[in-house]
């Protein structure tokens, strides 16, 4: 799952017919703290969430799970909105915690780049 703020809306008036009723948002990754980073996913709201919103956004075959996204074209879908997020202090995280974060950048990367 990647952690986003919602930065926008995308207006698509030509697509898939599966996709009618759909509302896009563009979403930036942000790290736990609320840092962005150059990162940004285009996925389907099935929460009615709303733009400044702190998301959780799921992708590749995840993202048809939701009775929204289910049986859609869809890659990426915002599947909760934030309402809190606890984190441990920076002091103890550890370096598994750095290789987990650079593998979700490196998987970002490659989505991108479809």
């Amino acid at each position: 799952m990647l952690l986003g703020r919602i930065c926008g809306t995308v207006w698509a008036t030509r697509k898939d017919p599966r996709l009618e009723g759909v509302k896009f948002e563009l979403v930036q990754a942000i790290e736990p703290g609320g840092k962005p980073l150059e990162v940004y996913v285009v996925a389907v709201d099935s929460v009615g969430a709303g733009e400044g919103e702190i998301v959780l956004v799921a992708q590749g075959s995840s993202a048809r799970q939701t009775t929204a996204t289910k049986d859609r074209p869809v890659d990426a879908v915002i599947m909760a909105i934030v309402d809190r997020l606890d984190r441990v202090p920076d002091e103890v995280m550890t370096r598994d915690y750095e290789d987990r974060r650079r593998k979700i950048e490196g998987r970002l990367r490659k989505y991108r780049e479809r």
